[in-house]
């Protein structure tokens, strides 16, 4: 009797399933995240328009003290949130942007042209549009709010619309959010910085480097890159740039390449990116989300206040679709990329659309561009407005534009 013939040993994953691995998990984690950001925006404005008003304000402005003698740090819960624990979010952002520029959407020119012609148009447009109506006004710091787009938000959208999505077009909206965080991490760290320490800048430029030393020496224990990553947010928080850039340098230095062989597939950098997904996903975001969303509808709106309003709602609704739209075009239309697989232009229009939720990154830009409370108001309902806007024309828009997971068989380009 012949033995029983013996199974080979499983080997590494094949590329298109390791490809798309992340990814599936990624969209998985971020649309259900974009229905719990929903429900704690919908908490925060009723909160804050309730007989409890108060108390939400004065829960987030309580004041928060950290540290002892001179390395005390004091402030309020809403900056404790939006400096800390939205850097760990801009960590997350940062890993996501390296772990596609060396093996996703974004590894190669020809794969990265269409999502980065469509970021840069999606981009572009809607801070000149928004300008038409604050250039030389009060509101004109604003202008990097409506540049914005929320991808869990936005997956969440799509992802509700199964199969009669292709998978390829999920692909697309998810490479274009990345890079549209990419450019929203150059716009705050270039243009929304207060005035720069210099020591404190040496001392984040030391921490940064030694980072890169300790990635060089093959370091793949994350003891030594969390313990300097936390002199680096405390130098970047102490100079002025804001606090949040420290956690995308940090990213850029996680190792990328396997901890063991033959069989160690998954390299830092994914496994601390799978590790910080859901408490940032279901934590940080909601938490972000109920601090920031929280405005009120009462009272008259200060001089001024009403084109800052205008301008973002034109700039996320209809500045992001023809910016996306008309530079994909040209990018294909040229040479320089193909539409993704299976999908057809309505269907990159109402991604463009849906890319005007801008919410997140959007509420985020507003809370540095605006000290005054007025203008920080008029922000939040115009991002507020938008936002429900996009995601409902966005959807109504993918639902009759036919296609779907059968016409998309040949994957994402």
């Amino acid at each position: 009797m012949a033995s029983p013939r013996r199974s080979k040993p499983a080997g590494p994953p094949v590329l298109a399933d390791r490809i798309l691995a992340p990814f599936k998990s990624f969209a998985a984690v971020e649309a259900s995240s974009g229905i719990l950001l929903f429900a704690c925006a919908v908490v925060a404005l009723v909160w804050a328009n309730s007989g409890f008003g108060p108390a939400y304000e004065r829960l987030f402005g309580t004041y928060l003290t950290m540290g002892f003698g001179e390395a005390e740090l004091s402030k309020p819960l809403i900056l404790w949130i939006n400096d800390g624990l939205m850097a760990v979010f801009f960590l997350l952002v940062g890993l996501e942007i390296k772990r596609e520029l060396l093996s996703g959407e974004l590894s190669s020119r020809r794969k990265a042209a269409l999502p980065f012609f469509a970021a840069v148009g999606g981009m572009a447009l809607p801070a000149g549009l928004y300008l038409v109506w604050n250039a030389g006004g009060a509101g004109e710091s604003g202008w990097g709010i409506p540049m914005a787009t929320d991808i869990a938000f936005a997956l969440a959208v799509i992802t509700a619309l199964g199969s009669r999505v292709p998978l390829s077009l999920k692909v697309f909206l998810t490479a274009v959010a990345i890079v549209d965080d990419l450019g929203a991490v150059m716009v705050i760290a270039l243009f929304y910085t207060a005035e720069v320490s210099t020591q404190a800048l040496m001392v984040a430029a030391s921490a940064f480097v030694a980072l890169i030393v300790v990635n060089r020496a093959g370091f793949k224990s994350f003891l030594p890159y969390g313990l300097l990553g936390a002199v680096l947010w405390v130098a970047v928080l102490k100079s002025g740039v804001h606090a949040t850039v420290a956690g995308v340098l940090l990213a850029m230095t996680i190792p990328a390449t396997p901890d063991r062989e033959p069989d160690g597939w998954d390299t830092p950098l994914e496994k601390l990116e799978h590790g910080l997904h859901p408490w940032v996903a279901y934590g940080i975001l909601p938490i972000f989300a109920l601090a920031n969303a929280g405005v009120t509808f009462g009272g008259g709106g200060a001089e001024g206040a009403f084109p800052i309003t205008l301008g973002i709602i034109v700039g996320l609704v209809v500045g992001k679709p023809i910016g996306i739209a008309l530079f994909a075009w040209v990018a294909v239309r040229f040479g320089f990329a193909d539409l993704p697989a299976g999908a057809n232009w309505w269907q990159v229009w109402g991604v463009g659309v849906l890319c005007g939720i801008g919410f997140t990154m959007s509420l985020f830009i507003g809370g540095l561009a605006f000290d005054d409370p007025a203008y920080l108001r008029a922000a939040k309902i115009g991002i507020l407005a938008a936002s429900a806007v996009a995601g409902i024309v966005g959807a109504l828009m993918l639902l009759r534009s036919g296609g779907g997971e059968a016409a998309s068989s040949g994957g994402a380009t």
